[in-house]
């Protein structure tokens, strides 16, 4: 055997395979290692992975082998040199190094799908064939070598750490090493984006992106500096420019997540032309916004370069374009009553719902606005112009300029489920079933639509161009869910597409255009008739795993062909219901996430009830937690049962109904019965200790929530309503009436200050009034021990505030964070999402669904550039 190298992973000799009549390498282990017999089974197990790994591009592991003593990996001889012999030589010809770092990305890609991750890939890692072959060395063995280390190990940085325990520490690894692995932190494939990266760098300018006189200067380079990028010579293309600048993204969730999107924009460089003239040229408007917004976030770094240098015929149509935005930690979208993202008409500006308030960006400026005033928002929509934002607040339809300013009321909206802003001034919404029009300038809804027969409601209108038409989803009795069309002119109406929701027309063509909708987490499209209005041809799915809740979907489309989406699929929005302590620790309550609201523990604390999302609509369920079994208790045929609230003897549950609240049997025996009946819609909350009051919220027709009780008799018939007696009624919401564990005091939330804070009352009212959370709260619930009052905070943590009662006054203390968890996000006031447990030291929390890319759902959106060209390739509209 002739050695052919030496590391601090092992000698490496070249062998022959008498059996197999072959050359290979033999990598021996270092003694020290193989003295440790944990972290050789350790090895021997990850070793046993990686020989799975088979890829043209990848250098394989035949065996692992012993001998006399002696461990040893039995390779894939690969002849050739290292792409760090390469670079000696200086700076690699610009197609040359893109069709080697193709090969990379694609072994890269290969063993990202196998969950095996590089973690030192460095051009001494990269060898070239005489053939041209690119060959990836030692795929997976850093992490083999050290095993099961944890993450936050420095064993991350293979080659640098235990220096004392291998042989030959290569100093060159740590200007390979990605930021996350400097500082010892866990590692994922993106790590392996960042390697790339810098190796690209390399071979496209000779020089190192991270350089130093010793380790420590280059990992604090790796941490702290960016490449030079003037290294780069002006023939490198600027996609190339922007896709290095991505990889080496300080931050991860910045960089590319796939290295399949890393090959593909490497592959389009190559197929298009290099002109730097034409890429100077071809800097139009709208790419110059693009710029900006690359240079200030990572939005569209790695498309943006494709299109600035791609300078298409005017008759090709253009390649789709996709794009992770990171829109920041602090950004939580809801996904609960709505689209929670949307862009402007011309595509230059960004709305969002975060913590339910509208933020607003430009695309060419760095940072979101809060537009102030806003709290409760939902479901936004532009003008036509895009200088204002209409959104549905509370019981409101109201709106506010896209540069601030104080929100104008339009009118009420007790129930509102979504609106369009036509050219001719005018809002369309889904108010109370039936659309509705509205004046952009404000003034009572008119009714456009009227329900058909077996039609409960019409959700999510769009006014199509020209405003003759209107499009909407038909929600019907059988719980079926059709896209509809009904002229404004003659207000005939059409089924388009039965079993589909969320449909939206885009001017593709001049005179024509494609209907899209979603069916269970995929967006398919048809071809659609403007001047008939009809649909043509078969359905054809287009994107998959779009965020939606069944009824509605998270994606939205300027008139200039950029598609935003949120990606979740089916399952997004859901939940899961956990119990949860203030020391943070969480358990499983009920075993699968779903389409869970506003828990509510019985007064013995076995059972839980919740409004369930299911089928033909949202009713009131059942949970025995200790028999483990969820039942239905309403079946309303599409129409809501909301808000349950249990009897303090635990034999009844009221609830809102349509016409006003009624009451059920908890053990499900009997049909509701009505309580109270009401125009408007009541929403119930709690009962006095005794079980003789109910307090309840009233939504006035002024939009404005008010508080009421009412004397309650029960026996073994059931419940019977006295006269409701009005408690609080002012020009600002009153909202979640909750009483006291004695019945002496009424805890609520306000807006009285501007934003919604938790107050408490005397009850009978008898004037004073006690402000208990200082910086913003809901959702008030008291503590069986009469010493403690809970609610939610607008970030969503439990607060607990200590209080006491001094004859006729209300004394507490500070509030205190009972929690670091946050519950699931429904807005500011949106819905309840916890109720504290008999005992007082737990509570049933909605609790967001944890995955791998739970946090990214949140603060993530995805643009899909060019989309109306893939419209047009995917189902081309003929005979326009």
């Amino acid at each position: 055997m002739a050695q052919i190298g030496a590391g601090g992973m092992g000698e490496v000799y070249e062998a022959r395979d008498t059996k197999l009549g072959r050359n290979v390498a033999i990598k021996v282990l270092p003694t020290a290692f193989v003295n440790d017999p944990e972290r050789l089974s350790r090895f021997q197990r990850e070793a046993r992975m990686l020989a799975a790994l088979n890829h043209p591009n990848i250098a394989q592991i035949y065996g692992l082998e012993h001998s006399d003593g002696v461990h040893f990996l039995i390779m894939e001889l690969v002849p050739g040199e290292t792409l760090a012999q390469r670079v000696k030589a200086g700076p690699v010809p610009i197609e040359e190094a893109l069709k080697i770092a193709v090969q990379i990305a694609e072994a890269l890609e290969a063993a990202h799908e196998k969950s095996i991750i590089h973690r030192d890939l460095k051009p001494a890692n990269v060898k070239v064939t005489p053939e041209g072959k690119v060959k990836v060395l030692d795929f997976g063995l850093a992490k083999a070598f050290e095993g099961d280390a944890t993450s936050e190990d420095m064993s991350n940085s293979p080659t640098l750490s235990r220096a004392a325990t291998m042989q030959g520490v290569i100093l060159g690894t740590a200007a390979y090493m990605s930021p996350e692995q400097a500082r010892a932190k866990a590692v994922d494939k993106r790590t392996d984006i960042w390697a790339f990266g810098a190796v690209l760098y390399e071979l496209l300018t000779g020089k190192q992106a991270f350089h130093g006189e010793d380790v420590t200067d280059i990992l604090a380079a790796v941490v702290k500096t960016e490449p030079d990028w003037s290294k780069l010579t002006e023939s490198t293309p600027l996609a190339i420019r922007a896709l290095l600048k991505q990889c080496l993204r300080k931050e991860r969730r910045q960089r590319f997540g796939d290295a399949s999107d890393v090959r593909i924009e490497i592959e389009d460089a190559l197929a298009a032309p290099n002109d730097a003239g034409t890429a100077s040229a071809a800097v139009a408007p709208k790419s110059k916004l693009l710029v900006a917004v690359a240079a200030a976030t990572t939005i569209v770094a790695m498309a943006l370069g494709v299109l600035l240098w791609r300078a298409p015929r005017p008759s090709e149509l253009k390649p789709l374009l996709r794009f992770d935005v990171d829109l920041g930690p602090d950004v939580s979208l809801s996904s609960v009553r709505g689209t929670d993202a949307i862009l402007s008409p011309d595509g230059t500006r960004l709305v969002y719902v975060s913590q339910g308030k509208l933020f607003t960006r430009r695309l060419d400026q760095p940072i979101a606005t809060e537009l102030a005033g806003t709290e409760g928002a939902f479901a936004p929509l532009f003008s036509p112009d895009g200088r204002w934002v209409a959104f549905f607040e509370a019981a409101k339809l109201e709106k506010i300029s896209v540069e601030g300013g104080a929100p104008v009321v339009l009118c009420n909206a007790p129930s509102a489920y979504g609106g369009s802003w036509g050219e001719d001034g005018n809002i369309i919404a889904s108010l109370s079933g039936a659309l509705s029009r509205i004046p952009s300038t404000g003034g009572a809804p008119t009714p456009v639509t009227a329900l058909a027969p077996g039609e409960v409601t019409q959700l999510w209108p769009q006014v199509l161009p020209g405003g003759k038409a209107v499009l909407f989803t038909s929600f019907v009795s059988n719980g079926g869910l059709n896209v509809e069309v009904m002229s404004l002119k003659d207000r005939r109406r059409k089924t388009l597409q039965r079993g589909g929701t969320f449909g939206r027309y885009v001017a593709t063509s001049n005179g024509a255009g494609h209907l899209l909708y979603m069916n269970n987490g995929t967006l398919f499209a048809l071809a659609f008739d403007l001047d008939t209005l009809e649909v043509r041809g078969t359905p054809v799915p287009v994107l998959d795993q779009v965020a939606n809740n069944g009824f509605y979907a998270q994606f939205d489309i300027s008139q200039t062909g950029m598609l935003l989406y949120q990606s979740g699929g089916a399952g997004a929005g859901k939940v899961a219901v956990q119990w949860l302590d203030g020391a943070g620790k969480l358990q499983p309550l009920i075993s699968k996430p779903g389409n869970y609201l506003r828990p509510r523990m019985s007064p013995d604390g076995q059972r839980v009830a919740l409004e369930v999302t299911e089928g033909s609509g949202r009713d009131v369920w059942i949970y025995d937690w200790q028999r483990d079994t969820l039942t239905r208790l309403t079946f309303d045929a599409g129409r809501a049962a909301l808000a349950p609230t249990w009897s303090p003897d635990g034999r009844y549950i009221v609830f809102m109904a349509k016409g006003g609240i009624s009451w059920t049997r908890s053990d499900g025996a009997g049909k509701p019965q009505p309580l109270t009946q009401s125009k408007n819609p009541l929403v119930p909350f709690s009962f006095t200790p005794d079980g003789k009051r109910l307090a309840w919220n009233e939504v006035e027709p002024s939009g404005t929530y008010s508080i009421w009780t009412m004397p309650l008799e029960s026996d073994d018939t059931g419940l019977r309503g006295g006269k409701p007696e009005l408690f609080l009624q002012e020009p600002f919401d009153g909202r979640q009436p909750m009483f006291s564990s004695d019945g002496r005091w009424l805890a609520y939330s306000s807006n009285e200050s501007g934003t919604y804070q938790v107050y408490v009352r005397a009850f009978p009212d008898k004037g004073g009034k006690w402000q208990i959370s200082n910086a913003g709260g809901a959702y008030p619930v008291w503590s069986r021990n009469g010493r403690e009052l809970f609610f939610r905070s607008n970030d969503n943590r439990i607060m607990v505030a200590a209080y006491a009662v001094k004859g006729d006054s209300f004394v507490a203390d500070k509030p205190k964070v009972w929690s670091e968890k946050r519950l699931a996000d429904f807005g500011t006031v949106g819905f309840a999402s916890y109720d504290l447990a008999p005992d007082g030291k737990r509570i049933v929390a909605l609790m967001p669904v944890e995955t791998p890319d739970s946090q990214k759902a949140q603060n993530h959106v995805i643009f899909l550039e060019n989309f109306f060209d893939e419209l047009r390739r995917r189902l081309p509209l003929s005979g326009k």
